[in-house]
């Protein structure tokens, strides 16, 4: 019996789809005005073993992940590069599905582009202002009016706090109007451009229709992003929004939270180019979903040597059975056990790890058709996590990983030097920072 944590009630709660045997799952997406970064890794990989396992476990999901190609920063950027916003956005797009291909995310059902959904986008918002829910401000603008949605906070539960919610500050915008040479889009209130959390609502609107199963996404997104969707979609359709909410951790690097603004995130185009997709899988699952994690270079090597083993263990025999039958298998029970519990990953991956010092043990005790059954049921169970994809052609490590690494690293402490040098503080300390994501923590001498 699956049971999730629910972000809404605090608490651990008894899955129950809305339709037998069908799961409809939303997860807010990227906004495509830059590179994907290991935040958007940890996000998604989680989501697609939730995906993955549902999918196990007898259930057709409809995964709907959307894409953001309108904003404040996308406007920015696009100017900046001198293209328009519909090629930037392009070019980015096709970028962060090269990731997420290297992550071996298995595709959702749908990825819904907000500037596909400007007419949905406009019905809602319609309804929202003739049921003063909505108002339009002096300068064109329609915000949202909180105070008519008496359930406003409960998500985020800030403090507890009515007064901390209720004040018009916190109104968001739904409709921005246009400033000169923006894109915009024809509307009953003059050209403009929708605000952010509506396009979610809109969305889920037009594939949904009523309840969702499953809403997720980064923490940071409980407030204000999903507090502002359930708001506005509760006052469209007066019924329950999300059953089930599901929030990621974020990643802790410094002390500080990893975000773009604050300039200290890492790629994932930079991390797939110096350890294998599975490696990056483990040492995101190797931490609770609902937990920081703590960036750290080391972690990961760990997780590439504990990878190779697997891979180890699935390449001492030619020919293994990829429909193993484990319905008496003691291991099969446990990684059941643990997945059911809330999708606890890192007591499914210590199953896989015990699998594969039994693989090992047997091997070398001849137990050749033991070892073997084992090999089958970790390859079996590894691949419900997403590991051994049926996308690498064997299950060869690259070795090539680590000189790119050690390469990498050279070359900052070379650049590093000379920086200091010139006494180019600034630039010394940035590539510090390098290379310190890369987990090298450099003592300097005094520079005479």
């Amino acid at each position: 019996m699956l049971k999730i944590f629910n972000t809404l009630t605090r608490k651990k709660e008894i899955f129950k789809s809305i339709k037998k045997k069908k799961v409809s799952m939303y997860v807010c997406g990227v906004t495509v005005y830059d590179f994907c970064h290991i935040g958007h890794a940890r996000t998604f990989l989680f989501f697609d073993i939730v995906y993955r396992y549902l999918n196990n476990i007898g259930y057709y999901v409809k995964y709907i992940r959307n894409i953001t190609d309108i904003d404040d920063k996308i406007i920015e950027k696009s100017k900046l590069k001198q293209l328009s916003i519909k090629k930037f956005t392009e070019i980015i797009i096709n970028k962060m599905n090269l990731d997420f291909y290297s992550l071996n995310l298995k595709k959702p059902t749908l990825e819904p582009r907000a500037t596909d959904h400007i007419l949905d986008i406009i019905q809602i918002i319609d309804f929202l202002l003739k049921n003063n829910f909505a108002y339009i401000l002096n300068n064109g603008d329609i915000f949202f009016s909180i105070k008519n949605y008496k359930r406003y906070g409960e998500l985020y539960k800030k403090n507890n706090n009515k007064k901390f919610f209720f004040k018009q500050e916190n109104d968001f915008v739904l409709w921005k109007k246009s400033k000169k040479e923006e894109n915009f889009w024809d509307s009953p209130w003059g050209n403009g451009r929708p605000g952010w959390h509506i396009e979610c609502s809109a969305i889920n609107q037009k594939y949904f229709k009523n309840t969702i199963d499953i809403h997720g996404g980064g923490n940071d997104l409980i407030f204000p992003h999903h507090e502002n969707e359930r708001a506005q979609s509760e006052c469209f359709k007066n019924i329950n929004f999300v059953n089930y909410w599901l929030h990621t951790g974020m990643i802790i690097f410094k002390n500080e939270k990893m975000s773009k603004s604050i300039g200290n995130t890492f790629l994932i185009k930079d991390l797939i180019m110096y350890f294998h997709s599975d490696s990056i899988r483990y040492y995101f699952l190797s931490t609770n979903y609902r937990h920081p994690i703590y960036y750290n270079i080391k972690n990961l090597k760990n997780s590439e040597k504990i990878v190779k083993k697997f891979y180890f263990c699935l390449n001492i025999f030619k020919k293994i059975n990829t429909n193993v039958c484990l319905k008496n298998s003691s291991y099969f029970y446990l990684f059941k056990k643990s997945m059911n519990n809330n999708f606890n990953t890192p007591v499914a991956l210590s199953i896989l790890l015990k699998l594969s010092k039994k693989i090992i043990f047997y091997y070398e005790k001849k137990n050749f058709k033991k070892s073997k059954y084992l090999s089958e049921t970790l390859l079996y169970l590894g691949r419900i996590l997403g590991f051994f994809s049926k996308k690498f052609n064997s299950f060869k490590f690259n070795k090539k990983n680590e000189t790119k690494l050690n390469e990498k690293i050279k070359k900052i402490i070379n650049k590093r030097n000379k920086a200091r040098k010139l006494k180019l503080w600034n630039k010394s300390d940035l590539l510090r920072n390098e290379l310190l994501k890369l987990g090298v923590n450099i003592k300097d001498k005094k520079i005479l």
